[in-house]
């Protein structure tokens, strides 16, 4: 890589972005982050981007709405200092389960985030584990979506579980822990859920067998840890040895932590997409980096490679 590329952090995430930096074997571009007593942000990039090709690392975690604004401004600065193009490198892409209307009169919020992000002057989006893939159509123009199972298989493997079972955790996911479970060689189960009436717990079905076996509860976003708490649970109900989670984006909303910490899980492994709470994090977390896999996107897109080689 040379000079004519540059990678700034926004503030959400900043160990990722150095991360990714240190993968690309350059430095962190200098920005200044700042904000005034009323909560405006200050945005000011302190070195020459003329002519560069810009690569912008902004998670939009909590505080969602700030992160977004951060990152909107960020774009603008580099635009009105003549950068050549700007790629938005966002691991975690808020708002993206709001991508479609669920009742009537409400906004279809992720195609807002895209009209706006669009409108600010970026060329592309590289992102990871869009909780749906319709929203890439949301944008006119590239959109990288990465995906963290490439670490995550890795991962497993290397662990050598015998008698493993994939599971998706409701119907929705099951194309995710299928692809999971032909790369792993392992069997798979779906948590089929229903609520019966209002106020009432979800019953929780499994389809597939999972009686003795070491089960790997796959899903795209942990935000509340209810349903994941609770597929644990059900697992162990039906005679399940072992239960662990795999997740891309922990969001760690509300009462997750401790929900995570009631559940029987073996582990809880997730990807460092969002930066996690040191002081919250509980003994059987473990998170895996995707610095050098968004490093290594970053440095394809520059060169005009494929990105989608990386996970043939």
């Amino acid at each position: 890589m040379n000079q004519s590329v540059k990678v700034f952090s926004g503030s959400s995430n900043p160990k990722l972005a150095k991360g990714i930096a240190d993968h690309l074997g350059m430095g962190l571009s200098d920005i200044e982050l700042k904000k005034f007593s009323d909560g405006e942000i200050s945005v000011k990039i302190k070195e020459n981007v003329r002519g560069a090709e810009i690569f912008v690392v902004q998670s939009t975690c909590c505080p969602v709405n700030d992160n977004l604004m951060e990152l909107l401004l960020i774009i603008d600065a580099a635009r009105r200092a003549s950068a050549n193009s700007i790629t938005a490198v966002m691991p975690y892409f808020g708002y993206a389960r709001q991508d479609r209307k669920v009742e009537p009169r409400v906004p279809i919020s992720s195609k807002v985030v895209a009209n706006i992000l669009q409108k600010s002057g970026i060329k592309r989006v590289l992102t990871m584990d869009l909780h749906a893939d319709q929203i890439q159509g949301f944008f006119d123009i590239p959109v990288d979506n990465l995906f963290g199972s490439l670490v995550c298989v890795d991962h497993i493997v290397s662990m050598k579980i015998k008698d493993l079972v994939v599971v998706s955790p409701d119907a929705g996911g099951v194309d995710r822990a299928r692809f999971y479970a032909k790369k792993v060689n392992a069997g798979l189960a779906i948590i089929d859920k229903r609520r019966e009436m209002a106020n009432v717990s979800e019953v929780m079905n499994i389809l597939g067998d999972v009686k003795g076996k070491n089960c790997i509860l796959i899903d795209d976003i942990i935000d509340t840890a209810g349903s994941i708490s609770g597929a644990a649970r059900a697992l162990k109900e039906n005679g399940a040895d072992k239960v662990l989670c795999y997740a891309a984006h922990g969001v760690f909303s509300g009462k997750a932590y401790e929900r995570l910490n009631e559940a029987p899980f073996e582990e809880i492994i997730f990807t460092d997409t969002i930066p996690i709470d040191e002081s919250k994090k509980l003994k059987n977390m473990h998170i895996l980096s995707v610095a050098n896999l968004f490093g290594e996107a970053i440095k394809r897109i520059y060169k005009g490679e494929s990105v989608s080689s990386l996970f043939v």
